[in-house]
C-alpha cells in the first residue's frame, strides 16, 4: 500500500522514525551501522508495514517517496523537541555530523520554530563542538563524537524510539566495531601482524599529516575569504573619494562598474571556499581510515565488488535491481573503510555523478570497475577528475559471463584460463589495449594497473545454490588478484597512500582556487595594460578629432559669413536712402532671413557632437577590441566574460555620462551684429547733398558696404577666436573627463588585480607547505625511514618542491639519499613522474 498524497496526515506512519531515515540519507553515504541500527530500531518499536514501505522508498529515492518537510510537518508538536534529539543523535552514529545532515537538522528545526542556537547549546551539552578543531586546536577525537555524544543527547528520553535508539547507539559505539561482526570467510584484507602493523603506522601517518593538511586549508580558506573583503574595500575606497564634482561623478560611475567584475570574483570565491570547507570535511572524514571507493558506470558491477568483500548487500544485486545504489554505501570494518559509490553517466544519473564525486577527497586508492562488453571512451573521461585529485587507481575488467546458466557454468569450470588470455577468439587483449589507450589519454600516465576478474564467479562462490564449486568459483574468478592489490596498497603502500590523501591530493584543494587566481591575476593585469595602451592611442585620436573638427567649424563659420557678404551690396543698394535706424532694422532682417545667429550656433553644437560622437566610437572600439581580445585569450585560461569583460554596451554608456557629468557644452556669446554703424554713410550722403541722385547713390551704396564690410570682417575674427576658443575648452573637457575615467578605471582594476595577486601568494605558500611535507613523506617512504612530520625535520630533508600537480613532482634534497625503492616503482606507486635529487654544494 503506498501513500498516495505525502502531503496529508496518515496516522498509520510513523513520521518521527521516517525522518530518522532521511537523516541517515542526509549525507549522502548509507552507513553500514546506520544501515543495521535503522532495521534493529524498526524491529524493537514494532514499526508498522506502512511505515517499513516508506522507509525503502526513501531508501531507493523512489520518485514517490515521503519528503522529510511532509515528515517533519505531521510530528506531534509535544514530541519534536525529542524527535529532534533523536536525529542529532542517529547522526552521530557514523562518528561525523556532516554539513548536509546539518542542514537537514536546521530546516526542520526552521519549521518547528526551533532556533540555532537551541540546536547549538544541545550539541554544546554533549560535544564541545567546533566546525574545524576543539578549542584547545587539536582534532576531535573518535571517542568524543561516536557514543558519548548521542547518548548525551538522548539522556533522560522517555519514548520507546528514545531508549532503543541508545542501545543501538552503545552496540554500535566505535570500540566494539567488528566484535560482533562475523569475520569473512577470506581475511585476506584484515588479517595477520602485517595488518596490524600497517593499520598502526597509517593510523600515526594520518595524524600527523591532517595537521599539516588542515593548516594548509586554513590558510587557503582564510585567504579566499579576505580576497572577497579585499575586493569589496576597493570598491568601497573607489565610493568613498573626495574630490571635485566632476571626478566624483566619475570614481561613482567606475565603482558602478567594477560592483559588477567584483561581484562575479566574489561569485567564484564563494564557490571556492565552499569546495575548501568540503575538503577539510573529507579529511576528518578520512582521518581515522583506510579508504577503498568502488567507482564506475552504472551496472558495472560495483555492488557485486562490494557484497564479495563485505559479505553485504546482496539484496541490491540481481535483476530489477539495477542502480539501487543512489547514495555512497559505506562499509567499515578495522579502521578499512570500503565504499560503494553510485553509477557514473547514466542518462539520468547526474545527481549520482556528484554524489560519487565527493568521496574522490577521502579515498586513498579508487577502483574503477569497467566490463568488456562494453568499453567505451566517454566512461573514462571520469578519470580526468580522478587525476586531478592524483588519486591511484586500479582499473578492473569484469568479464560478463552468464554462469547462471548450468551449461555455462560447466564449459567454463573445464578451462577458466581461457577467459582471461590476451588472445584468441575471446582473448581480452583488445579489451587491455582499448583501456589503456583510453586511459592514457584522460588519466595522462602509465603508472596504473589494470586486473582483469568475474565477479559474478566470485559472486555465486558464496551462494549455497553453488556451494559445491564454490572454492573453484572463488580461485577462477581471479578476485584474489584484486584482493591481493588492495592489501599491498594497504600493508606495503597504506603509509605512503596515506600522505597521498592527506598531503599530496590536498595540494588539490589548493591548487585548483590557485589556479583560478592565477587566471584571473593575468587577466587583469594584462587589462589594465591594455587599457593603458588604449588610452594613450584615444589621446591622439582625440587630438586629432579635435583639430579635425576645429578646422570644419572654422571653415563652415567663414562659409556662413561669406553668405552673409553677398548680401552687402544688395543692401545696400535697397537701403542707401533710409535713415540709421531704418537701415540697422533692415539689416537685422536680412540677417534674420539668412538665419545667420541659429546657423553659426548649428555649426558649432554640430562639431561638437561630431567630436563627441567620434569619441564615442573610439570608446565603443576599445571596448570591443578588449572583448575580442578576452573571447580570444579564454581558449587559452577560464577567462569568462562575466569575470572582467566590462567593455559592454554599459562601458560606452557611461562614458557617455562622465562626459556629460563634466559639464563640456559648447555655446557662444555671439556680438550684436544687428548694431551697425553707418554714420559715416550718412555723414556722406549730407555732404554731397547738391550731387547728382545717381552719385549720391552710387557714393551712399559704396560707403554703406564698405562699413558693413569692414564690421563683419572684425565679426568673423571674433568669431573665429571664440569658436576656436570654446571648441578647444569643450574638448578639453571631454578629454580631461575620459582621461579621468580611464586613470580611476585602470586603478580600480589594479587594485583588484594587486588584490588576487595577494591571495595568489598567500596560496602558493599553503601549496607549498604542504608539497614540502609530502616530500618529506616520500623520501621517507623510499628509504624506508620513519620519522615524525615536523617543520624541523622538513627544513632538514628537503630543500626545494617544484610539482605540476597531477602529472610531476621534483624536488631537491640537502644530502645524497639511498633509495631502497626504484624510481619505477616510485612513480608507479605514487602515479606521478617524481625526480629526486640532491643539492650540489
Amino acid at each position: 500500500m503506498a501513500v498516495k498524497d505525502s502531503s496529508e496526515y496518515c496516522e498509520n506512519l510513523n513520521y518521527s522514525f521516517l525522518l530518522l531515515v532521511h537523516i541517515i540519507c542526509a549525507d549522502q553515504q548509507i552507513h553500514s551501522q546506520e544501515s543495521r541500527a535503522l532495521r534493529d530500531l524498526a524491529q524493537q518499536t514494532h514499526v508498522n508495514e506502512l511505515t517499513l514501505q516508506e522507509m525503502e522508498k526513501i531508501l531507493g529515492q523512489d520518485a514517490t517517496h515521503i519528503s522529510f518537510e511532509d515528515c517533519a510537518r505531521n510530528v506531534p508538536v509535544g514530541q519534536r523537541s525529542e524527535v529532534l534529539r533523536q536525529i542529532l543523535a542517529i547522526a552521530y552514529i557514523d562518528g561525523y555530523f556532516s554539513p548536509l545532515e546539518r542542514e537537514v537538522v536546521d530546516q526542520v528545526a526552521q519549521m518547528w520554530g526551533i532556533y540555532e542556537h537551541e540546536i547549538e547549546q544541545m550539541l554544546e551539552d554533549a560535544q564541545g563542538f567546533s566546525q574545524w578543531r576543539t578549542k584547545d586546536n587539536s582534532v576531535v577525537d573518535e571517542d568524543k563524537s561516536g557514543l558519548s555524544v548521542g547518548a548525551r543527547l538522548l539522556r533522560g528520553a522517555e519514548s520507546v524510539l528514545s531508549r532503543s535508539l541508545i542501545t543501538k547507539l552503545a552496540e554500535l559505539a566505535p570500540e566494539q566495531i567488528g566484535e560482533k561482526v562475523e569475520r569473512l570467510q577470506r581475511e585476506i584484507l584484515l588479517s595477520g601482524p602485517e595488518y596490524d602493523d600497517a593499520i598502526q603506522q597509517c593510523a600515526k601517518i594520518a595524524r600527523e599529516d591532517f595537521k599539516y593538511a588542515d593548516q594548509a586549508l586554513r590558510i587557503t580558506f582564510l585567504s579566499l575569504r579576505e580576497l572577497g573583503n579585499g575586493l569589496q574595500q576597493v570598491i568601497h575606497a573607489i565610493q568613498q573619494k573626495t574630490v571635485g564634482k566632476g571626478e566624483y561623478q566619475t570614481a561613482k560611475n567606475v565603482a558602478k562598474q567594477l560592483e559588477q567584475t567584483r561581484q562575479n570574483l566574489s561569485a567564484e570565491i564563494l564557490h571556492n571556499l565552499e569546495s575548501v570547507r568540503e575538503a577539510l570535511r573529507s579529511k576528518q572524514r578520512s582521518l581515522n581510515h583506510f579508504s577503498i571507493a568502488f567507482m564506475g558506470r552504472t551496472k558495472a558491477g560495483k555492488s557485486t565488488l562490494h557484497a564479495v568483500i563485505t559479505r553485504e548487500g546482496w539484496e541490491s544485486i540481481g535483476v530489477g535491481k539495477q542502480r539501487t545504489t543512489r547514495y555512497n554505501r559505506v562499509y567499515e570494518w578495522k579502521n578499512i573503510r570500503i565504499i560503494d559509490t553510485p553509477g557514473i553517466g547514466a542518462p539520468d544519473g547526474k545527481t549520482d555523478e556528484e554524489i560519487a564525486r565527493s568521496v574522490i577527497e577521502e579515498a586513498d586508492v579508487i577502483c574503477y570497475v569497467v566490463t568488456d562488453d562494453s568499453i567505451q571512451e566517454s566512461e573514462f573521461a571520469f578519470l580526468k577528475v580522478l587525476k586531478e585529485k592524483t588519486k591511484p587507481l586500479i582499473i578492473l575488467l569484469n568479464i560478463q559471463y552468464n554462469l547462471r546458466d548450468t551449461r555455462r557454468l560447466e564449459h567454463f569450470l573445464k578451462n577458466p584460463e581461457r577467459w582471461f588470455a590476451k588472445e584468441g577468439k575471446s582473448g581480452i587483449g583488445g579489451h587491455l589495449n582499448r583501456i589503456n589507450r583510453y586511459a592514457q589519454q584522460h588519466y595522462a600516465n602509465d603508472y596504473l594497473t589494470v586486473i582483469p576478474v568475474m565477479l559474478l564467479a566470485a559472486q555465486l562462490a558464496q551462494e549455497t545454490e553453488f556451494e559445491k564449486h564454490s572454492k573453484q568459483l572463488f580461485k577462477t574468478s581471479q578476485i584474489q588478484e584484486f584482493l591481493d592489490s588492495i592489501r599491498a596498497s594497504l600493508i606495503d603502500y597504506g603509509v605512503i597512500r596515506r600522505s597521498q590523501t592527506l598531503l599530496g591530493s590536498t595540494v588539490g584543494s589548493i591548487n585548483t582556487p590557485h589556479q583560478w587566481i592565477t587566471q584571473q591575476v593575468t587577466a587583469y593585469e594584462g587589462l589594465a595594460r591594455q587599457l593603458r595602451e588604449k588610452r594613450q592611442n584615444l589621446s591622439q585620436q582625440l587630438k586629432k578629432a579635435e583639430k579635425d573638427h576645429k578646422n570644419e567649424l572654422q571653415q563652415e563659420i567663414r562659409e556662413i559669413f561669406q553668405t552673409v557678404f553677398e548680401h552687402v551690396n544688395l543692401f545696400a543698394e535697397e537701403h542707401w536712402e533710409m535713415n540709421e535706424h531704418q537701415m540697422r532694422n533692415g539689416w537685422r532682417e536680412v540677417l534674420k532671413k539668412l538665419a545667420f545667429e541659429s546657423q553659426i550656433k548649428a555649426a558649432a553644437e554640430n562639431a561638437g557632437q561630431h567630436f563627441q560622437h567620434e569619441v564615442q566610437e573610439a570608446i565603443e572600439e576599445i571596448g570591443n577590441e578588449l572583448k575580442i581580445i578576452n573571447q580570444l585569450q579564454s581558449s587559452t585560461f577560464q577567462f569568462s566574460e562575466q569575470d572582467a569583460n566590462i567593455f559592454d554596451r554599459d562601458f560606452v554608456r557611461i562614458t557617455g555620462m562622465v562626459m556629460v557629468a563634466a559639464g563640456a557644452i559648447l555655446a557662444f556669446v555671439f556680438p550684436p551684429l544687428g548694431l551697425l554703424s553707418v554714420a559715416g554713410g550718412i555723414a556722406s550722403w549730407l555732404a554731397g547733398q547738391f550731387k547728382s541722385r545717381d552719385q549720391k547713390r552710387h557714393e551712399a551704396v559704396e560707403n554703406i558696404s564698405i562699413s558693413l564690410r569692414r564690421q563683419l570682417d572684425e565679426q568673423q575674427e571674433k568669431i573665429l577666436e571664440q569658436s576656436k576658443e570654446n571648441f578647444e575648452s569643450y574638448c578639453r573637457s571631454i578629454a580631461s573627463a575620459v582621461e579621468n575615467y580611464f586613470e580611476e578605471l585602470i586603478q580600480g582594476i589594479e587594485a583588484i588585480a594587486n588584490q588576487l595577486k595577494s591571495a595568489q601568494g598567500k596560496l602558493a605558500n599553503a601549496a607549498n607547505y604542504l608539497n614540502r611535507a609530502y616530500a618529506k613523506r616520500i623520501i621517507d617512504w623510499a628509504t624506508d625511514q620513519s620519522e615524525s612530520l615536523t617543520d624541523v625535520a622538513i627544513s632538514k630533508k628537503i630543500c626545494k618542491v617544484k610539482r605540476d600537480f597531477g602529472h610531476s613532482l621534483q624536488f631537491q634534497t640537502r644530502t645524497t639519499l639511498s633509495l631502497t625503492k626504484s624510481q619505477d616503482e616510485i612513480c608507479t606507486v605514487l602515479q606521478e613522474d617524481v625526480s629526486i635529487q640532491a643539492i650540489k654544494h
